[in-house]
């Protein structure tokens, strides 16, 4: 405290300045107050008008459910809402405002007016206030059922804050933004937006399906709903639904990443974490996916009272969120198959579903490259379509043991150069999705017809996808072979990662590791993974122990080690520049159909791409 000064109350008008301090960052911050409100009021439509950017005026028109006449000045006061009575409310928050702050905090560094009638009132009354006395006007008005804010000069009274603000585009960006966001969690609501007189956006109510793709795509933009997956998952009382972008659908920039939570849009690190795990296989390096997700749950299971600002949450089962989050994106982006973008345009490249079963060969103590290359010498999947000619036919699927009988070895489709080529079906039904080969482009490139066009494959890439999903099958169903320390190395923790180390011994040790606890606050790794190395294995055990005590889980042992076969596969993989015979190609090609991810490589990139009928013609400028 300052030496000699005295604790007294502050003014009202500078508590509320200071909370606007919290709350009203800039004219974004006051739009999605306003909108919020709307939304809570059961508007079904909602009009907002910007000038400058939001600074010289912001007005959102709603039609809901009004605010009675005796209740508008109370609208301003700080700490008074509608929306909650006692404690037991904030465990199960349903709507979006509820803290009592916002038009109290906006009204203190703005000219703000208030105009609003309920349905059952025979006429509208209007408060106003300014930031230098908050004394509050109410006056009779005209207005339809509903409410209008009018917030205008936005900072007037507080010139410091008021020079924070950016370029009149940068702020309006970010306000669209708000915007956005509340329009994709709201479908059932319509949204009109005006800046300096001119239409923004001009979104309908949506109320089916065909509806809600529509509003993403207005949103998000066509090319995102063109390649995107729909998901919609339920289990155990949470449900997962949206659309999920294609991995070669990324960003430079994390800017088209939508999750909402019971309809409150959300930025959560667990959430955030289990995402990057899901798309960890198939995202080229620094890139970030895209994505429009719903996440649906008991509000008793979650706390949205964490932050001002409601952008954060956390979750009473945080573990069992993550996990249901990362298993349903990681299954929607293997189980992709070419036939389901039979139709996509350049650049899209999805992954396809797994048909085989584990891929046998010894795993154990070997060394990296001979690892490698009993998996690529293995029994691999006998593809679905085989034979020259008479079409192909439909192989059951493997056993999940993968014998020898049920899959045939992969390189019986490396058949010898000269053997009879594979001839077109006459019926387009018979055609696989990636067609059948006719050529290589100089060695790098396998050109294939199906009965969309011209199908073009990125060979090693291809090859090394299918190579890596082997070893990793190999791994799951073989188990990782732990090799002891000849001397233990001991690692000084606090006695809360010791703990968690200890709870979590189990895990460890299906992972290949052995943990002994030496003390409150050291452990002793005695055992190791075989494709680590010691030196790798300490900084790893404490960056997993970090891991699980914020998130309850960790994938980094795992990914360090898809890192090490991912490097051997690359190794593994056909060369450029070897020519492959058309039985070879084929057999490539089949494999892809088969193996999970195969619409991009280990790192990311496309491994192959459609041209259809219509691109080619339009090369050509055939039909002009």
């Amino acid at each position: 405290m300052t030496a000699g000064a005295r604790i007294q109350l502050l003014s009202p008008r500078l508590a509320n300045q200071i909370a606007a301090g919290e709350v009203v960052e800039r004219p974004a911050s006051v739009i999605k107050e306003l909108l919020e409100n709307s939304l809570d009021s059961s508007a079904r439509r909602i009009d907002i008008e910007v000038e400058q950017g939001g600074v010289k005026l912001l007005r959102v028109r709603d039609d809901g459910n009004g605010i009675p006449a005796e209740d508008l000045p109370l609208a301003l006061a700080r700490h008074a809402t509608s929306k909650i009575r006692d404690l037991s409310d904030l465990e199960q928050v349903l709507s979006l405002g509820f803290r009592g702050e916002a038009l109290a905090s906006i009204s203190s560094v703005s000219r703000l007016t208030l105009t609003s009638r309920t349905v059952e009132a025979s006429e509208a009354w209007q408060v106003e206030t300014e930031g230098r006395d908050m004394h509050s006007r109410i006056q009779p008005a005209a207005h339809p059922v509903g409410t209008s804010v009018e917030v205008r000069d936005l900072f007037f009274n507080t010139p410091a804050r008021r020079k924070f603000l950016r370029t009149e585009k940068t702020e309006f960006d970010h306000l669209q933004e708000v915007v956005r966001r509340l329009a994709l969690a709201r479908f059932d609501v319509g949204f009109n937006l005006r800046h300096n007189g001119k239409s923004v956006l001009a979104l309908r109510e949506a109320t089916d399906e065909a509806g809600r793709a529509r509003r993403v795509g207005a949103v998000c933009g066509p090319a995102f709903l063109e390649q995107a997956l729909p998901v919609d998952v339920e289990r155990s009382g949470v449900r997962l639904w949206g659309w999920v972008g294609l991995p070669t659908f990324s960003r430079s920039q994390a800017d088209l990443q939508y999750f909402f939570v019971n309809g409150r849009a959300v930025r959560d690190k667990l959430v955030a974490h289990a995402v990057r795990q899901a798309y960890r296989d198939v995202l080229f390096n620094g890139r970030h996916p895209t994505f429009v997700l719903f996440l649906e749950v008991d509000p008793a299971a979650v706390d949205v009272n964490v932050h001002p600002t409601k952008h954060e949450v956390r979750f009473r089962d945080s573990r069992m969120v993550h996990d249901f989050l990362y298993g349903t994106l990681h299954r929607a982006l293997a189980d992709v198959r070419p036939e389901d973008h039979r139709l996509a345009p350049v650049g899209i490249t999805p992954s396809v579903e797994v048909v085989s079963g584990a891929a046998a060969g010894e795993f154990g103590g070997q060394g990296e490259m001979s690892l490698a290359a009993s998996l690529l010498e293995a029994p691999a999947a006998a593809p679905a379509w085989r034979g020259a000619g008479a079409g192909y036919q439909q192989r059951p699927p493997a056993s999940s043991a993968g014998t020898a009988e049920a899959s045939g070895a992969y390189r019986e489709f490396f058949a010898p150069l000269g053997a009879p080529v594979a001839e077109l079906p006459a019926a387009e039904g018979d055609v696989p999705p990636l067609g059948y080969a006719l050529a290589q482009l100089k060695g790098v490139y396998i050109l294939a017809e199906n009965a969309v066009g011209l199908v073009l494959v990125d060979m090693h890439a291809a090859h090394e996808r299918i190579t890596y999903e082997r070893l990793k099958t190999a791994m799951a169903s073989e188990g990782l072979r732990g090799q002891p320390l000849l001397v233990p190395e001991s690692l000084a923790l606090s006695q809360r990662e010791a703990d968690c180390a200890e709870e979590h011994g189990e895990w460890f040790r299906r992972l290949g590791f052995e943990l002994q606890r030496l003390g409150p606050e050291s452990l002793a790794i005695r055992q190791i993974p075989v494709l680590l190395k010691q030196a790798e294995a300490t900084g790893l055990v404490r960056d997993v122990l970090a891991d699980l005590l914020e998130y309850g889980t960790s994938d980094r042992i795992q990914a360090h080690l898809n890192e090490l076969l991912a490097t051997m596969a690359c190794h593994g993989a056909v060369r450029a520049n070897r020519r492959l015979s058309l039985p070879e190609m084929n057999g490539l090609l089949r494999d892809m159909e088969h193996t999970e991810r195969s619409g991009q490589c280990n790192h990311g990139r496309p491994t192959w791409t459609q041209l259809g009928m219509e691109e080619l013609d339009k090369l050509f400028l055939r039909g002009r």
